[in-house]
């Protein structure tokens, strides 16, 4: 399947499912597909239809018209969702972004003529930076069909589909974790005398910095650290103070408590 041309349905335009719209309307990927998203409530959605994209609470009908299918709903709403729809489900490439449901149980709920990837974005979707991690049951092509399909709302890897959970913790929630460190670091900017909205770029910005350094580079991030701590220096006093209050071991024990409830799911 060559990805030009191709209706795709996303179904369940919550929070992650208009993140992907948003991010895809960006793309120019829609310059040469059609979209139709769905949701029970259509209410705020104009916007979207004023784009062109085609809103509707019929998920039969909208998988119906769809090559792909993008199931974006809570887990709990699967077997409702596939009930709803698998009169549709002939031949088609199903995209699973649904937490904790594993390949070999979307194969089941969708049926053997359908080939099935899972993929684990972030909401970053929105502007184009999602870390998106890929799982897959299809074929070769429409793997990479898939990669194509979220490589323009940001960086794809593929994985092995027993680390998709791993993935889930540190990209997904992920975004939550970075964005409380750049909380935490703005509100230290107040305390050392910096208005809110100053703080708060000055820490965007230096976390931004921070990554295209690693991005960009092959260095090791105590290799970049390094450049900036000098002998009894102001930054090595306040990483020692930082390891000395538990940050890197916070951090870590964060994700292994979030990988122990998603397993619980």
């Amino acid at each position: 399947m060559e990805l030009k041309n191709k209706h795709i349905t996303i179904i369940g335009a919550g929070n992650l499912g208009l993140a992907i719209t948003k991010g895809l309307l960006k793309s120019g990927l829609l310059q040469e597909n059609k979209l139709t998203i769905t949701k029970r409530k259509l209410d705020g959605l104009d916007q979207f239809v004023e784009k062109g994209i085609r809103v509707t609470s019929n998920n039969k009908e909208a998988a119906a018209q769809a090559d792909i299918i993008l199931l974006a709903v809570q887990p709990q709403q699967l077997s409702a969702v596939i009930e709803e729809i698998k009169d549709t489900l002939t031949n088609k490439l199903i995209i699973s972004t649904l937490t904790g449901v594993k390949l070999h149980a979307l194969q089941e709920y969708v049926g053997d003529t359908n080939q099935v990837v899972r993929a684990m974005p972030n909401t970053a979707l929105a502007v184009q930076q999602s870390m998106t991690c890929i799982s897959s049951n299809a074929s070769k092509n429409n793997t990479q069909l898939v990669e194509s399909i979220f490589a323009v709302l940001g960086k794809t890897i593929v994985i092995e589909d027993e680390l998709m959970q791993a993935a889930t913790v540190m990209g997904a929630s992920g975004i939550a974790f970075w964005l409380r460190l750049v909380r935490a670091t703005t509100q230290g900017g107040v305390q050392l005398g910096f208005d809110a909205p100053e703080a708060q770029k000055i820490a965007v910005q230096t976390c931004l910095g921070a990554a295209s350094l690693l991005q960009n580079g092959s260095n090791h991030p105590e290799s970049e650290i390094d450049k900036v701590t000098t002998p009894k220096g102001c930054t090595i006093s306040g990483l020692n103070e930082m390891e000395h209050q538990g940050l890197s071991s916070a951090l870590i024990q964060g994700l292994v408590t979030s990988f122990k409830k998603i397993n619980e799911i």
